[in-house]
This record gives C-alpha cells, sequence and structure tokens, in this order.
C-alpha cells in the first residue's frame, strides 16, 4: 500500500481529533514516522490497524470511520492535482462508474506497484445501477463507498445512496455487490439515441481488419484463440488452437476466466501476461546457474541469489473485448505494453512489430528519451523525500523535548489547553479536596553564611533532584520551590481519592532522601521540616510572562504554618489530613491544639513512621538520623543541668539583700536560710541565729533550702565560699538597720526578691 492513503489518514485524524491521539496510535503501533511518503509502499495491513485502534480509542464503529476516511480522501487528493483525473473520467455519474475500473490503469507510471480493485457495471436503470467490486484488501468496502458517495456530491451533483447487497470471500478476493441509487438520466439518454439510431451496412474484409490489429486474438465460447495477429503469430507460431489459459495469465479485472464473465466485463480493460518468458537474456547470474547444473544441483541453489524482474522477460497485452454477434465469438483488440526499448528487446519485439495507427510506436520511443529524465527525476524526488524525513524525525524529536520542558513546568492538561487557544483565565478550577505539603532547611540561614554561594546552589540542585527522583513513583504535583522551601500537591490537576496518603508517602521519601545530603563545612546531615494539610484550593494560570500553574486559599496558608511549627524531620499534619488517612497504616503523635487565624485553634499531629500489612513499623533510613539526633538533645540537656546546679548554689546566696541570710547545716542535711528581713539580727557567739521579733510592718519569711549532706561533703570548696559570702554579708547588717526606714518604703521591692529567691531556691532543689 501507497503512503498516499496512510498519510491521508493521519492528516484527517490530526484535523478532527487531534495530535495527541495520533501520538496514542503511533505509541500502540510502535511507529517512529511521523508521516508517511506519498510513493512509498508499506504494510498492507497498517491503514487497517490505524482504524481499528481509532475506534476503540473514540468508541466509533470501524465502518463509520472507513466511510469518513473515504469521504475526506477525495478532497485530501485534490490538493496534490489528482481531481482533474477524476473529472476527466467521464461527462456524468454513469461515464465515471463504467470508467471507474480503468482509473488506476492512468495512474501506473506514478504508482507502478499498485494493486488496484477491480469494479464493473450491470442492471442499469433510469433510477441507478449494480455495481460489482472486487479486492485483495480486506476491510476497504465502506471506504469505497464513502469516496464513490463524495465523487458524486462534489464533481457530478449527484447525490448517490448506496447499499451492500451482499459480500463474499471468493479464495483471496473479497466480491462486493453494490446498488446505487442516484437519477441515470445519461442512461435514458442513451436508451433513446439507440432506439432513433438507423444501422449501416458497412461490410470489412477480415484481412484488413487484422492488420490493423497486429495483437489482437479471436476467441471461442471455448476460449479457444481460432485466430490470431501477425505480430503474435511470430512469437507464438502454433497460438492458434490453443485456449488462452493455457498461454496467457489474467492479470485484471480480477474475475474468473470464463465466456460469461468476459462478456459482463465488456467495458473493462483486459490486461494478460505470458505464462512463459520469450526470450530470457543470459547475463552473469544465469552463466553462473548452468555452470553451477554441470558441477552439483546442491551447489546450483548457493548461487541462485539475484532475483530477475520478471515483467522484463514476459509479454504483457493490454486492451478491450467485444463480442461479435455474426461470428458468435469475442475480439480481443490488444496493444503490448512496452515501457522501454529494454523491455522490447527482452520479448523479442520490433517497432514495426507495432502498429501504426495508434501511438504504440511513438509511447516507446518517447519513453525511451523521458526514462532517463524521468529516473533522474525521481532519484532526486526520493532524495528530498529522505532528506525531509530525517528533518521531521529531527523537527520531531525536538518538539519532543520541547513538550517535556513545558510539561515540566506546566501540567499536561493544562499545557495542551493553552496550546488549544483558551485564555488563562478559562483555565481556573476549583478543586473539592487535596493535599498541600510545605517543606524547608532547618537552619538554612545559619548554613548559608559559611558556605559560598556555588556550594548553596550545589547544596539545592542536589535536595531537589533527589526530591524530584521521589515524584516519580508518587501521584504528586510539584508547584514550586522559593529557597529551600519545596512546594507539592496531591490531587490536582488530576483528581485522586488517596492524596492524603500520597503526600504522607512523598514526605517519608523526602526525609530519607535529605539525610543523604551532608552540609560540605561541617559534614552534618541535613534536616528537614514539613508541614501538611488538606482542603479546597482554586488553581489556575496567573499572568503571561513565565506562567506558572498556582494554588490559591486558606489551606496553602495552614499548610505553610503547620511546616513553621513543625520539628526536624518530622511530618507535621492538620486534623483534616489526619482523617483522610488510614489510621492502621502509620504510627502518629498527637499534639496540643494549635492556633490558626488567630482564634481558631486545632489539632494537629505528627506522622512519624509507615507500618507494613503485618502492623510492624517499617525502619527507614531517616530514623537513624533522628534517633541520633535525639540523643545529642538529650545529652546537651543534662550538661546544662549539671552546669546549672553547680553554679546555681553561690549565685543564688551570694545575691544582695535587705537582711542578713544566716545559713547553717542542719542534721538532718539541710540548710536554713532567714531571707527577706531587713530587722534580722546579726549572729551571735554560738554561732546559731535566732530571730528576733520583727515589726509589723515587715515580714519574715524563713526558706529552706535542701542540700544533700553527701554533696557537701563532696564539695567541700564549694561550702567554704558559701560560708565566706554569708560571713561578708553579716558585717553589713548594722548599715542594712539604719537604713530600715527607707527598706520600708521599699515594700514592694522586697517582695519581688523575695520571688527571685523562691525561684532560685526552686533550681536548687
Amino acid at each position: 500500500m501507497y503512503g498516499l492513503l496512510l498519510q491521508s489518514a493521519i492528516e484527517i485524524i490530526r484535523a478532527k481529533y487531534g495530535q495527541e491521539t495520533w501520538e496514542q496510535i503511533k505509541v500502540m503501533l510502535h511507529l517512529d514516522l511521523n508521516s508517511f511518503s506519498a510513493f512509498q509502499q508499506y504494510g498492507e495491513t497498517l491503514f487497517v490497524r490505524i482504524t481499528k485502534i481509532l475506534s476503540e480509542t473514540k468508541n466509533e464503529s470501524v465502518g463509520d470511520l472507513m466511510n469518513t476516511f473515504g469521504l475526506e480522501f477525495v478532497s485530501y487528493i485534490s490538493n496534490y492535482g489528482y481531481d482533474r483525473v477524476l473529472r476527466i473520467l467521464g461527462h456524468n455519474m454513469r461515464d465515471f462508474l463504467n470508467g471507474l475500473d480503468n482509473l488506476h490503469e492512468y495512474m501506473r507510471y506514478t504508482y507502478p506497484r499498485m494493486r488496484p480493485p477491480s469494479f464493473y457495471v450491470e442492471k442499469e436503470t433510469a433510477h441507478g445501477l449494480t455495481l460489482h467490486y472486487r479486492s485483495r484488501r480486506r476491510g476497504f468496502v465502506h471506504y469505497v463507498i464513502g469516496q464513490i458517495t463524495e465523487v458524486g456530491r462534489r464533481f457530478y451533483d449527484t447525490d448517490v445512496v448506496i447499499e451492500i447487497v451482499s459480500e463474499r470471500e471468493e479464495f483471496d478476493v473479497t466480491h462486493v455487490v453494490f446498488e446505487l441509487k442516484f437519477e441515470n438520466t445519461a442512461y435514458v439518454k442513451q436508451a433513446t439515441a439507440d432506439k432513433d439510431s438507423t444501422e449501416l451496412d458497412l461490410t470489412i474484409d477480415c484481412h484488413i481488419f487484422f492488420e490493423l490489429f497486429p495483437f489482437h486474438m479471436v476467441i471461442s465460447e471455448t476460449l479457444e484463440i481460432i485466430s490470431a495477429g501477425d505480430s503474435l503469430t511470430q512469437l507464438f507460431p502454433n497460438i492458434v488452437g490453443e485456449l488462452i489459459r493455457d498461454i496467457f495469465n489474467l492479470v485484471r479485472p480480477i474475475i474468473t476466466l470464463n465466456w460469461s464473465q468476459i462478456v459482463l466485463h465488456s467495458n473493462n480493460v483486459f490486461e494478460f501476461s505470458t505464462i512463459e518468458p520469450l526470450r530470457k537474456q543470459m547475463n552473469e547470474n544465469d552463466l553462473q546457474i548452468n555452470d553451477a547444473r554441470q558441477q552439483n544441483d546442491s551447489e546450483m541453489l548457493l548461487t541462485m541469489t539475484a532475483q530477475r524482474d520478471v515483467q522484463e522477460e514476459y509479454l504483457r497485452l493490454r486492451g478491450q473485448m467485444l463480442y461479435v454477434h455474426e461470428w458468435k465469438a469475442i475480439i480481443y483488440l490488444a496493444t503490448p505494453v512496452l515501457e522501454n526499448l529494454d523491455v522490447m528487446f527482452n520479448t523479442g519485439l520490433f517497432i514495426n512489430d507495432l502498429s501504426m495507427h495508434d501511438s504504440s510506436r511513438d509511447l516507446v520511443l518517447a519513453g525511451t528519451q523521458q526514462s532517463a529524465e524521468l529516473k533522474l527525476a525521481l532519484d532526486q524526488e526520493r532524495q528530498k523525500s529522505k532528506a525531509l524525513e530525517d528533518s521531521m524525525k529531527k523537527l520531531d524529536a525536538e518538539m519532543k523535548k520541547t513538550d517535556l520542558l513545558l510539561y515540566q513546568m506546566i501540567p499536561k492538561k493544562i499545557a495542551d489547553r493553552l496550546r488549544s487557544g483558551e485564555k488563562a483565565a478559562s483555565l481556573c478550577e476549583t478543586f473539592e479536596s487535596c493535599t498541600i505539603l510545605f517543606s524547608d532547611v532547618v537552619g538554612f540561614t545559619s548554613i548559608c553564611a559559611v558556605l559560598t554561594p556555588m556550594e548553596v546552589v550545589s547544596i539545592l540542585n542536589e535536595m531537589y533532584t533527589k526530591f524530584d527522583k521521589c515524584l516519580e513513583t508518587h501521584n504528586c504535583y510539584k508547584v514550586e520551590t522559593i529557597g529551600d522551601a519545596y512546594m507539592l500537591v496531591s490531587g490536582l490537576p488530576e483528581r485522586a481519592r488517596n492524596h492524603a496518603a500520597e503526600i504522607i508517602d512523598m514526605g517519608l521519601d523526602m526525609l530519607d532522601a535529605i539525610v543523604t545530603v551532608s552540609n560540605p563545612t561541617t559534614g552534618e546531615k541535613l534536616k528537614i521540616r514539613i508541614g501538611c494539610h488538606s482542603g479546597p484550593v482554586v488553581a489556575g494560570i496567573a499572568g503571561i510572562k513565565m506562567p506558572r500553574y498556582c494554588l490559591f486559599g486558606d489551606t496553602v496558608t495552614t499548610a505553610n504554618k503547620l511546616e513553621q511549627h513543625s520539628k526536624a524531620l518530622h511530618i507535621h499534619v492538620t486534623d483534616a489530613t489526619y482523617k483522610l488517612l488510614d489510621r492502621k497504616s502509620y504510627e502518629v503523635q498527637e499534639r496540643a491544639k494549635m492556633p490558626i487565624n488567630g482564634t481558631i485553634s486545632i489539632t494537629t499531629y505528627f506522622i512519624l513512621n509507615k507500618k507494613d500489612r503485618s502492623g510492624k513499623a517499617i525502619q527507614r533510613p531517616f530514623h537513624a538520623v533522628l534517633e541520633a539526633m535525639k540523643k545529642q538533645e538529650t545529652e546537651d540537656a543534662k550538661k546544662k543541668q549539671s552546669n546549672t546546679l553547680k553554679g546555681g548554689i553561690s549565685q543564688n546566696i551570694s545575691i544582695p539583700a535587705p537582711g542578713p541570710v544566716p545559713v547553717a547545716p542542719q542534721e538532718n542535711g539541710t540548710v536554713q536560710a532567714l531571707a527577706a528581713n531587713p530587722l534580722a539580727s546579726a549572729p551571735k557567739e554560738n554561732g546559731i541565729n535566732e530571730e528576733p521579733t520583727p515589726p509589723s510592718n515587715v515580714p519574715t519569711i524563713p526558706i529552706e533550702i535542701s542540700v544533700p549532706t553527701k554533696h557537701l561533703a563532696e564539695d567541700d570548696m564549694t561550702v567554704r565560699l558559701m560560708q565566706s559570702s554569708l560571713m561578708k554579708t553579716s558585717m553589713n547588717s548594722e548599715q542594712l538597720v539604719k537604713t530600715s526606714e527607707v527598706i520600708s518604703d521599699r515594700q514592694d521591692s522586697t517582695k519581688s526578691l523575695n520571688r527571685q529567691s523562691r525561684s532560685r531556691a526552686c533550681i536548687l532543689l
């Protein structure tokens, strides 16, 4: 099958169903070609396979699609100038149908290997006719119906209604009988003219008639050749008396070679080819074969590598069959098919063997002169076609790269709608439920402070590349990245029911990926925090320059706040997202309520891990980093607490107080201190503090600070420093008594100091 038919089908599919449909068909058929060359041959079944796949994709019947292809094919070939060939076939629709079988004969030079179907007309009436269609291809019945219908409408202004009367398979040939209904006015005019015509009695001698047609044959009812032309007799001396089927093969029309079929197809061109070659040229291959025959028959099979073109060795006749009533026989008026002089030499014919009254001699000589030019033009056309195909392949590859880049920036569904001409405002769409994820790197500002710009870009590129690879296994869409922030969404632009689970699984993979990225300066693993929220959003294209697919709504703001309140290597989700998850599949930790939008508080959760089918937690790579981080935090807290305990006693006791604060160890291992009493007396000689009766306006606050005796024994130096500080405080007690009036005025300040003493005492405890 020539590429002209296939290319017309492709153009129709692109125009009616879009380029995307053709791309799907190419993928299903494993085709690499983006177009077909009109003069190149392809698989016989490819056209039908394309139609069947299109039928399954668009849920349309194969017959309707074939009919559409046939209708549009007539319009398509008009662009190549073939409409003029269709117009000259006849004055009206009747003439076109009677000459339809010869249509492909006029195009044999352009398409020499064409396998044309066969048509013939019978049972003509004033309201239509019966058309027989035979073809070695299957599945093109409705294609032919569409073509004939469109030709009648476009070229002859005739509405043709076609019905299938019968359809059957004869060996490898499909035979279909059509009933065509139209206004057959030409038939009525011819029938009237035949009645009014007068016959002329003009007799002619048969020998004169036979000289005019040197390649004729007179065939009897038994298909015996009872007479032949002089040129045929020279080629086949014993041709008279032989059956026509014993010497010739019928090439076309596709019928059974018998008397009745020949009479029915008298309007068709008959083409015969000899069964045996007329003259075989001896070439190198033939010499090798003859030598091999003398040596060994098995070796001969190995040397027969070249295959000759059999059309140049066999005589082909093309002509018309006419029934002669007076002879009770059929006369076949034929001429040999000779494309050039080489064919004539190979068949043993000469110029004087051809008739003078037709153009046979001129065609052979002109064909020889033009064959070189035509061959050169054909070679140039093939080279141009090959270069065009290569350019189309490169263009197709570049278009795929462009599409891939575009689809990485904008969802494919939205990009295709923009290509079709839709405005950006019409692409806005509301999604009732989706899940949004935000993430950022913990301490990224401090990390960047010690890195060069190239190192920062390198870290971000490595991190985002790993995240993007995780996207390939999840139904999520990457919205944008700003600095170290990474934004994802699931549930749009393609809606999904499990969008929350997709986002959580993606978040866990992101945590696994981030622990493989290290700070180039310190070698410390990077850590991210993640926040997720589910709810409605509005999505669309904003702007003209550098268009981006953006999301709008409170859901975006809430997800961002969840990320800000998350912890390192944790996934922080709201109650809305938590309710959409399968709780048996995830390990969850509930957190305290968090205020959202000022007054509204919601319950939030940490997604700690995912469980397998048996309910066991899956150990992931980031868990080891998380455990090490928690262990380090615990050790740092212990060191800080120990440092506070060691330095907190002296610091608390040595704070200047408005009165003496005597401290002495007791029997139970505790130390008693009297604080916040500005009128406390100085220590007595026995070293035991006695508490005087304070004035009514100055309260006395006893504070017991429990310090284990064991610690006092182990840290004598600390106790000595404490006692020295207390002694210095007692020496200043007299000066404090003198200023008691001033201190009483500062009662509020004394209460504040008392509170500080309590808090520090609590720290010591």
